[in-house]
C-alpha cells in the first residue's frame, strides 16, 4: 500500500517536475525561436534596405541618363534647326541672286527686242528707198515693170518651147542632143589656147563687144551671179570679141563656158536665166563625162565594166596630174601595158583593163580621204572588178608588193607615160595644190558652205550659211580666215578674202 502510494507520489512529483521542466524547456525553445525570427526579420529588413537603396540609386542613374539623353536630343534638334535655318538663308540668297540675274536678263532682252524692232524699221525704210530708187532707174512703177517683165518672159518662153517641140518632132531628141554636143565640141576646139593656158583659162567667142555689157549687167549683177554659181572668174577686158574664163578647176571652167555660150546664143542675160544656163551646163558636162568614159573604154577595147564605173572614168577627163591630163594618161598607160604584155607573153586584156583603171582614184581623190591608190581599190571592189585587175593596178606606185607580171607591166607603163618629155609640169601641180589648200583652209570653218579660189589664188570667195551667221559674224569670219591663211600657208603677195552672205527665200502662190 505504502509502496503504491510512494510510487504514486513519485509519479506525481515526476509529472510535476516534468511539466515544469517541459515548460521551461518550451520557454527556452520559444525564446530561441523568437531570437531566430527576429534575426531573420532583422536580416530581411537589412536586405530590404540595401535593395531599396540600390533601387533608388539605379533609378537615380536611369533618371540622370534619361535627362542626359533628353538634353542630347534637344541639342541635336537645336543643331538641326540651326542648320536648316542656315540652308534656308543660303537658298534665299541664291534665289535672290537668280532673281536679280533673271531681272537683268529680262531688261537685256527687252533692250535687244527694242534694238531688233528698230533694225526692222530701218530695214523697211531702206527697202522702201531701194524700191523707189529702182523705180526711178527703170522709170516705171514697180507693178508695171513686173507685169511687162512677166509678159516678155511668157512670150519668149512660148516661142522657145514651141521651137524645141517642133525640132524634137522633126529630128528626134537623141539626134538633137548629139548635134548640140558636136557643135559645142567644135567650138571648144576652135578657141582652145596653148597647153599652158588651157590648164587654167578658157576663151569664149562673142559676136560683138556689145555683148560684154550685157554679160556684166547693171551694176555687175550678171557677172557676179555667174561667178558665184560657177566659182570661176570671168575676165571681160579689151580683147576684141572674146571673154576669158579663169579658174584652176577644169570642170568649173567648162560649166562656165557652156553656160556663157548658151546665154550668148539665147540673147537674154539676167540672174534667173544665168541660173538656168548653169544648171543646163552642169547637165551637159555630166553627159560629156559619160561620153568621155565610154570613148575611153571603146578606145582601149575593155568590156564588161559597170556603167557607173565608166562614168567615173569619164571624170578623169577633167583631172590633171602634174599638168598631164589624167584620162589621156590612163588611155596611154592602157595601150602601153597591152603592147608590153603582148611582147612579154602576159595577159594583154588584163593589162589593158588594169592600165585604164590604175588612176581611177584620182577622179574622186579631192572628195574622199586617202591616197588615189587606196581610193581606187575601194572603187573597184565596190563595182566587183576582178581581184586580178586590182592586184595588177595597186602596185604602180610600189605602195603594195608586185604579185603578178601584169602589176610590174602597169608600173613600167605608168613610168613611161609620166616621164616622156613634156608630159608633166611640176610647177603647175604645185600651183593647183596651193589653190586647193587655200580653199581647204576656208572650208574648215563650220559656217562656210562653199569656197572658190580665183584670180590665180590672189582672191578667195567664201559663201557662208545665212542661217548660221549674221553680218557681224561674217566680218569676224573674214578676219579669222585671213589670220588662218597667214598662219598656215606660204604665198607671195597678199590674198583677198571675200565673205558673201546671201539669203534666198522662194514661195509659190497657188
Amino acid at each position: 500500500m505504502e509502496l503504491g502510494l510512494t510510487v504514486l507520489i513519485v509519479g506525481v512529483l515526476s509529472l510535476a517536475v516534468g511539466s515544469i521542466a517541459g515548460y521551461y524547456a518550451r520557454q527556452t525553445i520559444a525564446k530561441k525561436q523568437l531570437h531566430t525570427a527576429e534575426g531573420k526579420a532583422s536580416n530581411l529588413l537589412d536586405e530590404a534596405e540595401k535593395k531599396s537603396q540600390e533601387i533608388v540609386l539605379e533609378a537615380k542613374n536611369k533618371a540622370v541618363n534619361i535627362l542626359e539623353e533628353a538634353k542630347k536630343k534637344e541639342q541635336e534638334r537645336e543643331n538641326q534647326i540651326i542648320r536648316s535655318e542656315e540652308r534656308l538663308e543660303k537658298r534665299e540668297g541664291v534665289l535672290d541672286t537668280k532673281m536679280e540675274e533673271i531681272e537683268r536678263g529680262r531688261v537685256s532682252l527687252e533692250k535687244k527686242a527694242e534694238e531688233i524692232r528698230q533694225i526692222r524699221k530701218e530695214v523697211d525704210e531702206v527697202k522702201k528707198q531701194e524700191l523707189k530708187r529702182l523705180e526711178k532707174i527703170a522709170e516705171l512703177p514697180k507693178e508695171q515693170a513686173k507685169k511687162i517683165l512677166l509678159q516678155l518672159t511668157e512670150e519668149e518662153n512660148r516661142e522657145y518651147f514651141g521651137k524645141k517641140l517642133k525640132d524634137m518632132e522633126n529630128n528626134g531628141r537623141e539626134e538633137l542632143d548629139k548635134k548640140a554636143k558636136d557643135i559645142m565640141t567644135q567650138a571648144i576646139q576652135r578657141y582652145a589656147g596653148s597647153h599652158a593656158a588651157e590648164a587654167t583659162t578658157s576663151t569664149v567667142s562673142i559676136p560683138s563687144d556689145e555683148v560684154k555689157g550685157r554679160i556684166i549687167g547693171r551694176e555687175g549683177r550678171n557677172i557676179k551671179a555667174l561667178e558665184r554659181l560657177t566659182g570661176i572668174e570671168i575676165i571681160v577686158d579689151d580683147t576684141p570679141e572674146a571673154i576669158v574664163i579663169s579658174g584652176f578647176d577644169p570642170i568649173r571652167r567648162e560649166i562656165a563656158k557652156i553656160a556663157l555660150d548658151k546665154l550668148i546664143g539665147d540673147g537674154r542675160i539676167h540672174p534667173t536665166k544665168i541660173e538656168d544656163a548653169v544648171e543646163f551646163a552642169k547637165n551637159e558636162v555630166n553627159n560629156k563625162i559619160k561620153e568621155a568614159g565610154e570613148a575611153a573604154v571603146y578606145d582601149v577595147g575593155v568590156v564588161g565594166l559597170d556603167p557607173k564605173l565608166i562614168h567615173i572614168i569619164g571624170r578623169l577627163r577633167y583631172r590633171t596630174s602634174f599638168g598631164q591630163n589624167a584620162m589621156l594618161h590612163s588611155i596611154e598607160v592602157a595601150h602601153l601595158s597591152g603592147a608590153l604584155a603582148s611582147e612579154l607573153g602576159a595577159d594583154a586584156t588584163l593589162a589593158k583593163k588594169a592600165g585604164l583603171l590604175h588612176d581611177i582614184g584620182k577622179a574622186v581623190d579631192h572628195e574622199v580621204q586617202g591616197t588615189h591608190v587606196e581610193i581606187g581599190i575601194k572603187i573597184l571592189e565596190k563595182f566587183h572588178v576582178g581581184k586580178d585587175v586590182i592586184d595588177a593596178m595597186k602596185s604602180h606606185h610600189e605602195d603594195y608588193p608586185f604579185e603578178t607580171p601584169e602589176s610590174m607591166i602597169i608600173a613600167a607603163a605608168d613610168a613611161i607615160s609620166a616621164s616622156r618629155p613634156g608630159a608633166r609640169k611640176d610647177s603647175l601641180e604645185n600651183y593647183l595644190k596651193r589653190l586647193e589648200e587655200l580653199e581647204a583652209v576656208a572650208t574648215s570653218f563650220p559656217e562656210v558652205e562653199k569656197t572658190y579660189a580665183i584670180q590665180a589664188g590672189r582672191e578667195i570667195r567664201v559663201f557662208v550659211k545665212p542661217d548660221k551667221i549674221d553680218d557681224l559674224g561674217a566680218i569676224k569670219l573674214s578676219r579669222a580666215i585671213a589670220d588662218k591663211i597667214e598662219k598656215e600657208l606660204k604665198y607671195p603677195g597678199e590674198i583677198k578674202v571675200n565673205v558673201i552672205r546671201e539669203l534666198r527665200v522662194t514661195e509659190f502662190a497657188r
